[in-house]
């Protein structure tokens, strides 16, 4: 957990020391759990970024851009009611824990001077961003919390604010030895790094790792001088606020693991990448995993949908299936009504059965014939005429039925596919308004939560020979990469599969190399990609064509040849990706 106490303790210091006296020039809140602030100081602007998401809480200056929505949330204009134009007199860690106070001083609306404070508190699902008055009440909140969701703590405008209840641990920052040994005392015996997370205020497993680390000696487990290890702990303590030396943890494959205020020695020095900042080092890693996490909880509902629309779909599937097993009886209604007629001057009124010749038997055989014993021998053959009849029908309309299901079911998994690749909002917004215009989603009326998104664009890719290749991401995508290419431009695509639509962008000869790894492409974005084998077919665009009201992303081809590819990740990865 990057945000812990020991973190949030360095990132106020360097806060502090950096936006310290500067002026407050503009507030936005592109999420509801989110503000970042315009704060010019020392002759720059500086974005600071006060996020209370339940898995990202944090604090820290970043370089990220952020899109808003068209109407300010409640919070965001209190904010900018009350904050703009307001001094930065502090930013501070409270007690050694996971919440950070910044102080302002601002004027009220009859010009007097007042101090205004906006606390974060980076407590998981708990997290919250709170505007305080000069009282100490609560202006807004983040989050509002009413008495029926916690019996504990409520956080609602026009309260007094109260920091959460205290764990009754030690703060790192005024801790004694004395205090430190009489605590870990009873855990003796145990583990250190556990009795030192129960017993020292905002310790993640990390931090209290490197503090084991740093106290314990070669093979022990648990100090064998406790007075000795703690007064040692307490002055590494009181040395750590001058170590600050920011580091990014990065995994074998150059992931982004972890955030570090200054090196660990518990962590492999080589992986620990050095950053010019604790707030450069925590945008870098919350970049994509903060992204990420948004993405997903707003796409969880579509996903919800869709899965429910393709179970529907297979169960009407099922029903259809059935209904043209059944009328596969139809050619026996057939061959029993011409039967009878063929027999009726041998036949009477009142029969249960009959046994007549079956001429469609090549053998001559016989077939047997129920009767109705209140009808004729001729209306007992209508009736089984009117049941070829019905049963033909039948098997036509669930025939046409079953195309489209499966029409639809093929629409709806894909969708689902690309809903679920979705790299950023505006991929996720196209599909939403596809499935608005298709009617599986209503149409969003709320105007605060409406933004102008710019299009999604594909991934780009540049080839060994130096010529450019397009992915398409998702369905709509694939339509207007393919309808924008030129008529001699390479198109490619999985065979039989949902997958991207691939643009070779160039005319005439394709080098065999560029080829290939364009073909390595089609083949990795597909539903196929984790197959030993994918084919993939490729033609000129030319021969590519969109039949009238099909679905995005649906097309037919002529032309074409089908390459058989096998494909990994490292392939992928060692091409020059450009864009996307």
């Amino acid at each position: 957990m990057p945000m812990d106490g020991l973190t949030v303790g360095f990132i106020t210091r360097e806060l502090n020391q950096t936006l310290l006296g500067g002026r407050v020039d503009r507030i936005t809140q592109p999420e509801r759990d989110a503000v970042v602030m315009i704060i010019r100081a020392g002759s720059e602007n500086h974005r600071l970024l006060l996020c209370a998401s339940p898995n990202n809480a944090r604090c820290h200056l970043t370089a990220g851009a952020f899109s808003n929505p068209l109407e300010p949330p409640a919070l965001c204009m209190l904010m900018r009611k009350q904050l703009l134009g307001a001094r930065i007199a502090e930013i501070r860690q409270e007690e050694g824990d996971r919440i950070a106070r910044i102080d302002f001083d601002a004027m009220n609306e009859m010009g007097d001077p007042v101090r205004r404070r906006l606390v974060l508190e980076i407590m998981g699902r708990h997290s919250n961003l709170m505007l305080l008055d000069e009282n100490g009440r609560i202006v807004e909140a983040a989050r509002h919390v009413n008495a029926e969701m916690s019996r504990v703590r409520q956080i609602q405008p026009g309260m007094a604010y109260a920091p959460p209840p205290a764990q009754g641990k030690l703060n790192p920052e005024t801790l004694t030895d004395a205090e430190l040994a009489e605590r870990l005392e009873g855990y003796r015996g145990g583990s250190f790094e556990r009795a030192l997370a129960d017993t020292v205020c905002g310790l993640s497993r990390a931090a209290a790792e490197e503090l084991a680390c740093r106290v314990l000696r070669p093979g022990e487990n648990w100090p064998e001088d406790l007075e000795d290890a703690c007064g040692r702990l307490e002055g590494f303590l009181q040395r750590m606020p001058g170590m600050a030396d920011a580091r990014v943890l990065r995994g074998e494959d150059g992931e982004v693991l972890d955030v570090f205020p200054f090196p660990y020695l518990s962590r492999s020095r080589e992986q620990q990448e050095p950053f010019s900042s604790l707030s450069a080092a925590l945008d870098c890693y919350y970049a994509s995993r903060d992204a990420k996490d948004r993405l997903s909880q707003k796409s969880a509902g579509m996903i919800r949908t869709l899965k429910g629309q393709t179970e529907r779909c297979l169960r009407k599937l099922s029903l259809q299936e059935e209904e043209l097993a059944s009328a596969a009886k139809m050619e026996e209604y057939r061959r029993m009504g011409e039967a009878i007629n063929a027999n009726l001057y041998r036949l009477k009124k009142g029969i249960t059965e009959a046994v007549l010749p079956d001429w469609s038997d090549p053998e001559g055989g016989t077939l047997t014939v129920p009767m109705d014993i209140r009808l004729t021998p001729s209306q007992n053959a209508q009736k089984y005429f009117k049941k070829y009849q019905k049963a033909r029908s039948a098997r036509e309309t669930a025939a046409i039925q079953r195309d489209k299901t499966l029409e639809e079911l093929d629409y709806l998994e894909n969708m689902l596919t690309d809903t679920e690749q979705c790299g950023s909002e505006s991929e996720l917004e196209e599909i939403r308004q596809e499935l608005v215009r298709t009617g599986y989603l209503k149409k969003n009326t709320n105007r605060k939560t409406q933004r102008q998104l710019p299009a999604s664009q594909p991934l780009r890719y540049r080839s060994a020979d130096g010529i450019e290749i397009l992915v398409g991401k998702n369905s709509i995508q694939n339509d207007r990469l393919t309808q924008g290419a030129r008529d001699g431009e390479m198109w490619l695509h999985a065979k039989d599969m949902p997958g991207s639509h691939v643009i070779i962008r160039a005319e005439g000869e394709i080098p065999r190399e560029t080829l290939m790894q364009a073909l390595r492409l089609a083949a990795w974005y597909s539903k196929g990609k984790l197959s030993s084998t994918v084919p993939v077919d490729y033609t000129l665009k030319k021969y590519v064509k969109k039949p009238s009201g099909a679905a995005p992303g649906k097309v037919i081809y002529t032309h074409q040849k089908t390459a058989y590819m096998t494909v990994s990740e490292a392939e992928i990865q060692a091409m020059e990706k450009t864009g996307g």
